[in-house]
């Protein structure tokens, strides 16, 4: 089954770079796992539902979801305290005015998770192109979006930011495996 295209198919607006990116999240975590469990880790089926309610209306049914007997998905690698993290400083920096705080909230955890990812984050995200992720952050948290002055590839951006917070000057790098971009990701900026 092609998840993405029948989420897409339910889609209010298929162009927003929200419901791609949700979209892109939420149809590889049902090819990995099936859709016995929740596709994004942080999120209860409660939340789950309201996301599909809200972006994807009809995609439940069309794809034969049965919430009451999800089970809760887990964290990539055990990763669960860098997810908090992440949720933790995207909802600082959540804009009320781009929507709902749940609606902040499923964005925050879909972006936690697609940061765990090995490629470059539009990628893990399933974007066309690092321009509709620059889109994307812009709505949802500008101020963080603003601080990144340097135009430093988004993961990273991220990850410097939680070591800023901590005060570390040595900083865990984000997941990129034998990414082919590398220097130019960690290269000087």
């Amino acid at each position: 089954m092609d998840y993405r295209a029948r989420l897409i198919g339910c889609a209010g607006d298929a162009s927003d770079p929200t419901v791609l990116a949700f979209a892109g999240v939420l149809s590889a975590a049902f090819e990995r796992q099936g859709i016995a469990a929740l596709p994004i880790y942080g999120l209860d089926a409660r939340r789950t539902r309201r996301l599909f309610q809200r972006w994807f209306p009809g995609a439940d049914l069309a794809l034969q979801l049965t919430w009451s007997e999800a089970s809760p998905m887990a964290p990539a690698d055990s990763r669960h305290e860098e997810t908090a993290d992440l949720v933790a400083l995207f909802m600082e920096h959540a804009d009320p005015l781009a929507g709902s705080a749940g609606d902040a909230t499923c964005v925050s955890y879909t972006l936690a998770q697609a940061s765990l990812g090995e490629q470059h984050l539009w990628q893990d995200l399933h974007l066309p192109s690092r321009k509709e992720l620059s889109l994307l952050i812009s709505r949802w948290y500008p101020r963080l979006a603003a601080r990144n002055t340097q135009d430093m590839k988004w993961k990273k951006f991220f990850y410097k930011q939680l070591c800023e917070r901590e005060e570390i000057f040595v900083c865990r790098s984000p997941t990129c495996g034998e990414c082919s971009d590398y220097q130019v990701c960690f290269g000087p900026e």
